[in-house]
């Protein structure tokens, strides 16, 4: 006798089915027809899954980030910091000009909750990346702001790009990037602030302060910067 397949094999498939149609056919491809019956279901399966199809291509999208996560290089390998950074920005616009359809659904669609924590599990690689740059005394800038124009300018310079390719928009998106946020110098002849972004970043491995001087003099850091 046959085995059935289980709920979690269909819904899979069928994501894997509308990601495969989004692909290679955009998104007016992807109908709950179109998907049921590449995927060899019956249409109201989708609907018990996923709701509707706005269901299914956030699930798509979902899938999306997981596989974008899944890319992404170690953060830490004891090279450069800025290299290290610079790796997961030509990771970024390399997926996105690399899946279109897909990039534009994952910056459009309403996430999952699962697909929220796999894309937030993505920007704390990105935070954590910038951190160790300030921890080399190379930021200029406090870390969040850095990761929020890292952030927003990757996102932008791949969906300007999808629509009017330039081979030399990313590179020069990334130059103008490094020139807000990084500096060429130790941070200790950088000037004040750039030396409290360093020693901020530093604060977690501090030993001798209570909970409430750290707090203090996080606010302190903070001012200067």
């Amino acid at each position: 006798m046959k085995e059935q397949p289980t709920r979690d094999h269909v819904r899979a498939r069928l994501v894997d089915v509308a990601a495969t149609l989004l692909a290679t056919q955009g998104p007016d491809a992807v109908t709950t027809r179109s998907v049921a019956l590449a995927a060899g279901v019956q249409a109201p399966s989708i609907y018990r899954l996923f709701g509707d199809k706005d269901g299914l291509l956030d699930a798509v999208a979902e899938h999306g980030f997981a596989s974008y996560l899944a890319q992404k290089p170690p953060i830490d390998t004891g090279g450069d910091p800025v290299d290290e950074l610079r790796a997961g920005w030509d990771l970024h616009i390399g997926f996105g000009l690399a899946n279109p359809a897909l990039f534009r659904l994952m910056h459009t669609s309403t996430p999952t909750p699962a697909g929220r924590a796999t894309a937030e599990a993505g920007g704390d690689i990105l935070r954590r990346r910038v951190q160790r740059v300030a921890r080399a005394g190379r930021l200029r800038v406090p870390e969040a702001r850095a990761v929020a124009l890292i952030r927003a300018a990757g996102t932008g310079v791949v969906l300007t790009m999808l629509d009017d390719p330039d081979p030399a928009l990313a590179d020069l998106a990334w130059d103008a990037v490094c020139a807000g946020i990084l500096t060429d110098t130790p941070a200790t002849a950088s000037g004040p602030a750039a030396a409290a972004v360093t020693l901020r970043a530093a604060l977690p491995d501090l030993p001798d302060f209570t909970p409430a001087e750290t707090t203090l003099l996080r606010e302190w850091l903070d001012r200067l910067t």
